[in-house]
Order: structure tokens, then C-alpha cells, then sequence
């Protein structure tokens, strides 16, 4: 299954047209991602792997982290209704508005890893 990338609506995707994100938007994306995968990507006794790829050349930053739920993928994000006073439900909302696109894809023999990708 090829990976599914979604692009984010603020930015405008293609060389050289997504604006740098700052080390502070890059860190709320690991965290995200990684605070996903604590949560709902969690297996007893498994992990998940946090790996971040740095391309000078194509000035991006890829930040992927990987779990062992190949079941429980997210969705592209398009529910902006989430209520003002719900604890949970934003973290793919930010990394939507912060990363200039995001996806999933397989991670076998069971897994999954969700990537955000930023210029740099």
C-alpha cells in the first residue's frame, strides 16, 4: 500500500512554495505524533520508534514515529468541530496547520508509522 500524504490547508505544497516551520512548530509535531502513538498505537510489551530524517539537499525535515497498530490508522482531518472543552481530539489538527504535509503508511509485518514532513 503506497504512503497517503496529506497536504496541509495552510500551506501551499510544491518546491520551494511551504514556508519553513520554526523548531518550536517541529517539536509540537513530534510531540504529537509521538503522544498518538502512546495512546492509541500502544501494544503490550511493544514500543514505538521516533525517527527523524533530515534532507539538505531537498530542504525537508521528515519526522516519522512508528507503533505496532496497523489498526487504528488515522484519518485525513477534516473535522474542525472538535469541542472547546474536550481534553483530547486537537493533535492531528495541529499537525495538520503546522507540518506542510502529513500521511501513513504500513509498516509490516504489523505496524504502522505516521510521518510529518517540514521545510527546513
Amino acid at each position: 500500500m503506497p504512503a497517503s500524504p496529506v497536504c496541509s490547508p495552510t500551506s501551499s505544497c510544491g518546491p520551494g512554495r511551504c514556508h519553513p516551520a520554526s523548531p518550536t512548530a517541529r517539536g509540537q509535531i513530534v510531540a504529537e505524533l509521538a503522544a498518538n502513538a502512546a495512546l492509541h498505537g500502544h501494544v503490550q510489551g511493544r514500543d514505538f520508534r521516533l525517527a527523524l530524517t533530515h534532507a539538505p539537499a531537498a530542504g525537508v525535515l521528515r519526522i516519522a514515529v512508528t507503533d505496532a497498530r496497523e489498526d487504528r490508522s488515522p484519518s485525513p482531518v477534516t473535522d474542525f468541530a472538535t469541542p472547546s472543552d474536550d481534553e483530547s481530539g486537537r493533535g492531528l489538527l495541529i499537525v495538520t496547520a503546522l507540518a506542510d504535509r502529513w500521511g501513513t503508511e504500513p509498516y509490516p509485518p504489523g505496524g504502522k508509522t505516521v510521518w510529518a514532513e517540514c521545510a527546513c
